[in-house]
């Protein structure tokens, strides 16, 4: 792929690199998407079903089991060559802040340090009741579905936003924060479909920022975004680093 010049300028002069990723992503190394993982035994439930507060309340064994079937999924799943690159951004230039829409925690494996969860993590647990977070290892003993919360009793959840939650104040606070910061936008792997973390992109570029979108397919975006690099993350991350620092 060739890059325009003054877009490789751009990166190599940028001292504060913002990547905000979605599912497209994680989808590069096997997970499936938030609607994609709707399928075989859970096919017949819909979002709704299994993915908000009430649900939770409704039908808690049904929900955590979802979960803990989606946590499976992750087991063999590795960064991919995408988040890789983005890891590998933080020994190119100074300040590399990652956003993200995932819950599944790859960026942090790659070697990503600064990462924001707007979504939170599926991999932590937390009370229903009280919002305390659980050990892990106290979740594995539990024989209890869903655990309780050694805390107050009351029934522990995945760390995760549910439709009808707001976003965790702090990952948002720091996530606009980092936008009037950043020299350079990334938008990767993301559908634009999900508020209010879909107006990030739109916001960067308010705030002057060099927004560049890369994703195999247009999206809402395109027209926000001053590059638009059509492929995959994994192959197109890897192929913009070389061609910004060839030496590395």
């Amino acid at each position: 792929m060739l890059f325009d010049f003054v877009l490789l300028d751009k990166l190599r002069a940028a001292r504060h690199i913002a990547v905000f990723s979605g599912a497209g992503m994680s989808a590069e190394s096997g997970i499936p998407t938030f609607r994609e993982a709707h399928t075989g035994l859970w096919a017949k439930y819909r979002p709704e079903d299994l993915a908000t507060p009430d649900a939770f309340l409704r039908d808690p064994v049904t929900v955590w089991n979802w979960y803990a079937w989606r946590r499976e999924l992750l087991r063999d799943a590795k960064p991919n060559p995408g988040h890789l690159a983005v890891a590998q951004l933080e020994g190119l230039v100074p300040k590399v802040t990652v956003i993200t829409q995932n819950v599944d925690g790859l960026h942090q494996r790659a070697g990503s340090s600064d990462v924001i969860e707007l979504h939170g993590n599926i991999l932590d647990t937390r009370c229903f009741d009280c919002g305390r977070p659980a050990e892990s290892a106290a979740v594995k003993a539990s024989e209890e579905v869903p655990p309780r919360c050694g805390h107050c009793g009351g029934m522990l959840r995945p760390g995760v936003v549910w439709f009808g939650e707001s976003l965790p104040s702090a990952a948002w606070s720091r996530a606009s924060e980092v936008l009037e910061e950043a020299d350079v936008f990334f938008c990767i792997g993301t559908s634009s479909l999900v508020e209010p973390a879909a107006s990030l992109p739109r916001y960067a570029r308010s705030c002057g920022r060099t927004v560049i979108q890369i994703n195999p397919e247009a999206t809402s975006h395109d027209v926000i975004a001053q590059y638009i690099l059509r492929g995959k993350a994994g192959e197109v991350m890897p192929e913009l680093l070389f061609a910004a620092w060839p030496h590395g």
